[in-house]
């Protein structure tokens, strides 16, 4: 398959924010108000964080903050993955928080079926499916593995060679697990849409267009200061708001607190998406599980079928640039969207001749221990969640969970967390930081190459623990 004519006519607009349902922008934040709560942020942490605010506070004055528009950064880009994990893979959560690993998995659960709760009782349409996730092995050594995790009580179920080509039919493929109960598939534009009309239906004014540029102490309250922005620029005068509690839901973008400004970095993530596939292209590769796949390598790939039965296919580069830069012009990566072409046809050969619609990009925050963190500063007036690590469409809603426990001032299950209360490592300054992520990357590569064997470097950072195991 030639994939420079496969590619050719792609739209640039990530898929699911290039809608005619995309709402109509709200106006900006132009005068100086007081609020019981507000949320900076308009990405699904911020959306679950008011949420959530007004299901146990009807009465509170809840105010939403977005610089561009709700939904338009990784939010609204994402591939649709909504997982019960908190922790970026229960292996990852091991190497990391041993000692609560389990329960973490149990609140991921009980987060995942919330946010199922929550869909139905608002009545939200965002293409919610339960379908689960197959971890699929394309090399022989990943096979062990995956069967020794079979556990059909507990909803993981193994399938050999011969068994998964019943479900899915590629020759790449050399078995896989199913986890049944712990993803579900949803449209990710529109629940961030649906997420905003609900809270305003529930009385939560929403600002767009309106950019934080300072968040300080004022004793009794915390005085956040906006500026007006039309495509990142500022187009007005600074309005301020004076807020008894405040929540930062900001995640890849520069934090407001300095003191967690290295914990976080942006890394690129890209992926396309194909045309709708005919009943035929359909039949050729089965799939009537719908379930999302990824496979088991470092460098993974991550697909599944829109409701309109195209196949979204992401992942493999993460792209890290130097000084921490986020920048529209990283969105597109055309040496990153060939290899992603070339991969989906060795995958599915048989859709050759398939042409993809959009292909896009943009950067996702990650940090050392691969899921989030939370602080709180003035005071426990501020709280703050980031580090998502591309896990952030089940974990958003948890995270606005933590917030709201940290603002209430009281102690709970949630805030006694080693996961809300240890910060992890930072990552250190430039030029030691581009370096040692290069390093890293390389050092996945090669244990890739090399059935999957962790070398001295990811043996060293396994044990600072900043190593990752999904």
């Amino acid at each position: 398959m030639d994939v420079t004519a496969a590619l050719a006519d792609a739209s640039t607009v990530p898929f699911w924010l290039d809608s005619d349902q995309r709402p109509e922008p709200l106006p900006p934040l132009t005068h100086d108000l007081e609020a019981d709560l507000v949320i900076v942020g308009g990405g699904f942490t911020g959306l679950w964080t008011a949420l959530q605010a007004k299901e146990r506070d009807p009465d509170r004055h809840v105010v939403l903050l977005e610089a561009n528009t709700i939904g338009w950064a990784a939010s609204g880009r994402n591939g649709g993955f909504c997982a019960a994990s908190l922790t970026h893979g229960y292996d990852n959560g091991e190497n990391h928080l041993p000692d609560e690993n389990e329960r973490l998995a149990q609140l991921g659960l009980d987060n995942l079926n919330e946010i199922e709760a929550a869909v139905a009782r608002y009545g939200m349409d965002v293409e919610f499916e339960r379908t689960g996730e197959l971890d699929v092995a394309t090399e022989d050594y990943q096979v062990p593995a995956l069967r020794e995790a079979h556990d059909p009580e507990s909803g993981f179920i193994f399938y050999d060679q011969q068994e998964l080509a019943q479900l899915v039919k590629s020759p790449t493929y050399k078995g896989a697990l199913w986890d049944s109960r712990e993803v579900a598939m949803v449209n990710p534009a529109k629940l961030c849409w649906e997420l905003l009309r609900v809270i305003r239906e529930l009385g939560v004014e929403v600002f767009e267009g309106t950019k934080v540029t300072d968040v300080s102490d004022q004793k009794s309250t915390v005085r956040i200061t906006t500026s007006a922005q039309v495509d990142g620029q500022r187009a007005g005068d600074s309005a301020t708001i004076s807020a008894k509690r405040v929540a930062l839901a900001t995640n890849v973008f520069p934090s407001l607190l300095k003191r967690v400004s290295l914990h976080t970095v942006p890394v690129y993530d890209y992926a396309l998406m194909t045309e709708p596939l005919s009943a035929q292209q359909l039949a050729a590769i089965g799939w009537d599980g719908r379930q999302g796949i990824g496979d088991c390598a470092n460098r993974f790939h991550y697909y599944r079928l829109s409701a309109d039965n195209r196949i979204l296919f992401g992942g493999w580069d993460a792209v890290y640039h130097y000084g921490r830069q986020v920048s529209w012009k990283y969105d597109q990566r055309p040496e990153t969207f060939e290899t992603l072409a070339e991969h989906f046809f060795e995958t599915f050969p048989q859709l050759t001749g398939l042409r993809f619609s959009h292909k896009w990009g943009g950067p996702i925050d990650t940090c050392s221990r691969f899921f989030p963190f939370f602080t709180t500063a003035y005071s426990k007036k501020v709280a703050m969640a980031a580090g998502f690590t591309g896990l952030g469409v089940g974990a958003s809603r948890f995270a606005g969970t933590v917030m709201l426990d940290q603002l209430s001032g009281l102690e709970t299950e949630l805030t006694r967390l080693e996961m809300v209360r240890k910060l992890p490592l930072p990552f250190p300054p430039e030029p030691v930081a581009w370096l040692g992520i290069q390093m890293t990357t390389n050092a996945m590569i090669r244990a890739d190459e090399n059935q999957g064997k962790r070398g001295p470097l990811l043996k060293v950072l396994d044990a600072v623990g900043m190593g990752f195991d999904s």
